[in-house]
């Protein structure tokens, strides 16, 4: 391991570049990580443990030195149009709102989006529910990403499970596997 990476923010009691923790991670997180065939864009995938009793956005920033405006949410949500559903994640500024009623719902030319239930988020994903992050989602979803997302330096997001965040630059997230940038995605 080469040691604790330097961070673009917060301070924690352990991190490393992602890569070299895999362990740490969940299945499809690490086999993302490790399957990405950008491999700086990998490479450039730092972990941090914290706290999952600290999970609540307010807390989690005060505790460990995280501006609001640099933790980014990625929730899963369910379009429905003539009996399909469809899975699909939308990665956002923690400090906005995803617009699922309008925007998520006329991208996927759905009749009816909605936040997916927790269970199915779960089961899908092969995440832990709080942790849910971009990287390593089912190869057929689409991301949807917020372009204040795609154009912060550095974000944090899940790990996979509650306990670790990932930290990536934001040009990285908006460059996953399914990604597409959406400028009114969240406001």
């Amino acid at each position: 391991m080469t040691g604790q990476p330097r961070l673009p923010f917060g301070t924690f009691d352990f991190s490393a570049p992602a890569l070299e923790v895999v362990d740490r991670l969940v299945a499809p997180v690490a086999d993302a990580l490790k399957n990405w065939d950008d491999r700086e864009a990998a490479r450039s995938v730092l972990y941090v443990e914290t706290d999952p009793e600290k999970a609540d956005t307010a807390v989690f920033c005060e505790t460990y030195g995280v501006p609001l405006d640099a933790s980014a949410n990625c929730v899963v949500v369910a379009a429905k149009r003539g009996g399909e559903t469809t899975l699909a994640a939308c990665l956002a500024l923690a400090t906005t709102r995803v617009d699922v009623n309008r925007t998520v719902r006329r991208h996927l030319e759905a009749r009816k989006a909605s936040f997916a239930p927790m269970d199915t988020a779960v089961e899908a994903t092969g995440m832990e529910y709080g942790g849910i992050t971009p990287v390593g989602l089912p190869a057929d979803w689409p991301l949807l990403v917020d372009e204040a997302v795609a154009a912060a330096p550095f974000v944090l997001v899940g790990s996979g499970r509650r306990r670790g965040k990932l930290i990536l630059p934001g040009r990285v997230a908006a460059a996953l596997p399914g990604a597409v940038r959406l400028p009114d995605l969240a406001g």
